[in-house]
Parts: C-alpha cells; sequence; structure tokens
C-alpha cells in the first residue's frame, strides 16, 4: 500500500490552464491587420495547435507561417529557418506585414530574432518587403491576453508615424474582445461624428463571408495607412486596466507622439458603458445619440423586471482578467453575488480592479489570480455556486456542479456563434443579462418536482 503524500498549500504545478499560449494571442492582434500574416519562431507544432484553436472558436480559416524547428535548429538556432521561412511567405502570399512571434522552443535556447531579421532586410535591400513586426512571446512569461497586448504594442511601435494631429480621428485599442464587440466600438465611435482607428481589427476577417474561391489573406482589418495616422490621432481610448504601462500601446502613442491616452474598463454594463460615452461626449462635443440613450433605458427597465430572479445568486466568473473585470462590475448592478473571480494572468491589478468596478461585492468574494482549473474547482465546490461565466474549459466544472454555464470571452468550443457574443454597450449587457437570467429559470424548471411554465 503507498501512502498519500501531503498535498502543498503552494502547488508549483499547472494543471488544465486557466489561460492560453502567449504567441496565440500575438497571432489574433496580428490577424487584425489587413493583409498581414501570424509568422512563429518556433515548431510546427506550435502553429498547428493555435491554429486549430483560432478556427475552432472563430469557424474560419486560418493560415499561420512558421520556421518549422526541426532537431538539428533546436540545437543549432533557427537563424536559416526564419530566413527560408520569410521568403517562402512573401513569394506565397505577398502579405503588407508579417507578425513574427517567437515560441517557448527559440526563446528558450536564445535565437536573436532581431539580428536574424536585420540580417534578412540586408540580404533583400532594394527589394520591397513587407513590414516585420517582432514580439518576444514565451510561454512561460504570460497568458494569451499577454501575447496579444505585446503584439499590439509592437504594431504601434513599428507602424505609427509622426504628423500634425488630424481633429476628429481617435485611436481605439479595445482589447482581447469579439468581432461583434469591434463592429460595436467601431459604430458608437462614428456615431459621436468621430473617425475611429481601431488596432487590432479582425471583426471581418474572422467573422466574414462565404468565398466563391479561396482566399489565402482573407479580407479586411486595419491598413497600414490607418495604423500609420495612429500618431497623428487627437486621442486613444484603451480599455482594460490590467495591462501594465510596459505593454500598452496608448502608453507609447502617448510617449512617442503626445497623444491623449485615456483608459476606461471595458464598456460591460451600464457603468462602464455610460463612462465611454462621457468620454466620447468629451471628446467629440457633442450629445448622447438618442438611439444608446433609449437602449440605456431599456437595458435599466430589463434589470428591474429580472433582478427577483437573479438576486442573490451566487457566480463564479473566470478567463481574461479585464474581462472578469468587466462581467462582475455588471453582475454587481443587478444584485448576482460573484463568490470567486479568477484568472490564469498575473498582472497583480485584478483585485484592485474589481474592487473598484464593483465595491458592492468585495466582502463575500475571493479573487484570485495565476490559478488552473483545479484550483477553480476545489474552491467552486466549497462555494456551491449557482451560475459559471466565463469560456468553454469551464464546462466540465459546470457539469459537475449541475449549474449553467454562461459562456462569455475565448475559447468557446462547444457553441457556435463565439465570434458573434457580443460582450459590451448597453446591447452586449442586455443580450448577457438575459442570458443568465433565462438560464437561472430554466434550470429552476428542470429541477422542480411540478412541471410549470409560468414566472
Amino acid at each position: 500500500m503507498i501512502a498519500s503524500l501531503p498535498v502543498s498549500q503552494h502547488f508549483t504545478a499547472t494543471r488544465n490552464a486557466c489561460k492560453l499560449c502567449t504567441p496565440l494571442g500575438a497571432c489574433l492582434a496580428f490577424s487584425g491587420i489587413e493583409g498581414a500574416l501570424p509568422f512563429l519562431h518556433g515548431s510546427q507544432g506550435c502553429s498547428t495547435y493555435i491554429r486549430r484553436y483560432m478556427i475552432s472558436h472563430f469557424r474560419e480559416p486560418m493560415d499561420i507561417a512558421s520556421s518549422n524547428f526541426g532537431e538539428h535548429t533546436a540545437i543549432f538556432g533557427g537563424g536559416k529557418n526564419i530566413r527560408i521561412g520569410l521568403a517562402n511567405v512573401i513569394e506565397g502570399y505577398n502579405p503588407t506585414m508579417i507578425g513574427i512571434a517567437t515560441t517557448c522552443l527559440s526563446e528558450t535556447i536564445g535565437d536573436d530574432v532581431k539580428m536574424f531579421l536585420h540580417e534578412f532586410r540586408k540580404d533583400h535591400e532594394g527589394e520591397a518587403l513587407p513590414h516585420l513586426v517582432h514580439v518576444a512571446t514565451p510561454s512561460y512569461t504570460g497568458t494569451h491576453a499577454t501575447g496579444y497586448h505585446d503584439a499590439v504594442r509592437a504594431i504601434v511601435d513599428v507602424l505609427a508615424k509622426p504628423g500634425p494631429t488630424i481633429k476628429g480621428l481617435v485611436n481605439v485599442i479595445p482589447g482581447m474582445l469579439s468581432p461583434a464587440d469591434l463592429r460595436w466600438l467601431k459604430q458608437v465611435v462614428a456615431d459621436f461624428g468621430l473617425d475611429p482607428i481601431l488596432l487590432p481589427d479582425y471583426s471581418d476577417r474572422l467573422d466574414g463571408g462565404t468565398w466563391s474561391e479561396y482566399k489565402k489573406l482573407p479580407p479586411g482589418g486595419t491598413t497600414i495607412d490607418q495604423a500609420a495616422r495612429m500618431g497623428q490621432a487627437q486621442a486613444t481610448l484603451e480599455f482594460g486596466f490590467t495591462t501594465k504601462q510596459s505593454t500598452s500601446a496608448g502608453t507609447l502613442l502617448e510617449k512617442k507622439f503626445g497623444i491623449p491616452c485615456h483608459r476606461l474598463g471595458v464598456p460591460i454594463g451600464v457603468g462602464d458603458t455610460d463612462a465611454l460615452f462621457d468620454k466620447l461626449q468629451q471628446i467629440s462635443g457633442r450629445p448622447i445619440p438618442e438611439s444608446y440613450t433609449a437602449k440605456r433605458e431599456r437595458l435599466v427597465d430589463s434589470y428591474i423586471d429580472a433582478h427577483k430572479y437573479v438576486i442573490g445568486k451566487r457566480v463564479v466568473v473566470f478567463g481574461e482578467e479585464d474581462l472578469v473585470v468587466g462581467m462582475t462590475a455588471m453582475m454587481g448592478e443587478v444584485g448576482l453575488k460573484p463568490v470567486l473571480c479568477s484568472s490564469g494572468g498575473k498582472s497583480g491589478k485584478m483585485a484592485d480592479c474589481i474592487h473598484a468596478a464593483a465595491p458592492e461585492i468585495a466582502e463575500h468574494c475571493e479573487i484570485r489570480e495565476g490559478v488552473d482549473f483545479e484550483e477553480i474547482a476545489d474552491h467552486a465546490r466549497e462555494l456551491k455556486p449557482d451560475l459559471l461565466v466565463g469560456n468553454s474549459k469551464g464546462y466540465k466544472l459546470a457539469r459537475e456542479l449541475n449549474v449553467p454555464l454562461i459562456r462569455v470571452g475565448f475559447p468557446i468550443h462547444d457553441r457556435i456563434g463565439g465570434a458573434r457574443i457580443l460582450h459590451v454597450g448597453y446591447d452586449g449587457a442586455q443580450a448577457r443579462f438575459d442570458s443568465i437570467a433565462n438560464s437561472l429559470l430554466e434550470i429552476r424548471q428542470q429541477d422542480s418536482d411540478v412541471g410549470f411554465t409560468y414566472f
């Protein structure tokens, strides 16, 4: 008989991570540039894994190039591979930009990618090369959200150019949101008479229509010209408070070009959406369009109508840090009771952001960063939630606890429409609130000994 060993309170291994790999986020950001192609400097398996994850969520084709490390490359370095790979990609795709993200393997052996790119440009001097944007993304230093933000900053650093300020031009750096969210943000900024430059914008590339013929590079995305004009904007709107200043594209634009950066919470729910509209009024000098005022009134009315079905219900929220903060703030508005807010990210800011956004839940909510799903499950079993809110990776726990899972964020693999989930704005809050309320009503019907159809 083997005696069981005591379990350390500080478990150092990750078991079913509440995050995805760092270069995945970088590939998503690079996919938001028109004519761009993501390129992983590392093994082919990394690009295959990321393609599978992205295609399963967005239900759109996606190409990710690879320098295709082998045993020899892993020992002696991948300089030759990256040069051959870039040349092949340029010949086969003719991209406007190649976004080069490193993987754990290339980072661990210490490949000097900046030097490789310098040599590549020198070898092809006089040729019309695409923009080459490099970002270091070893997965052992962050999450998919980290890779996303680092890649956005790298794009700004390479592409944004100085020039005279263009009145009404507004940079919008949305964070890791859905294509539906990106479309909403572009529309609402334009409705204030402003000209938005969204970076990145994969709303068409990863949620487009059908094609009569296959296209190597899907249409859509922030153009190279738009990215260049970001250095001439009147203002920048950057969403999310957990991003470090060192990886903030808005901070970089402020330092390089003197563009005021307005940092806001992800506009989920009434409070944070109100804050966005207040800022847009200030920048544009225009009042809020009546159509949005009406949507706000309908949302508040729905809160009043249905709060009795959700008030006091215990919720576990998980996912990307800024999304967790936004969803928790919305829940505080309607009387839901988040009892555990968790993320695989480790910014060190999530707890303060939640307390600032939803102070009414501070006393009864556990807030945990850098956790995996085994830790989340251990706490959730003790907390006995009525509802889980997060991505598809939480389904196993929801099934075990026999509670609904409201799917938000990334990845959504077990349902159709992950790219079309609207999280932001009054419309997004309305859809998410209705989904939460109806899921709780459905579980009451299912668990009832007496069938009923009226609440």
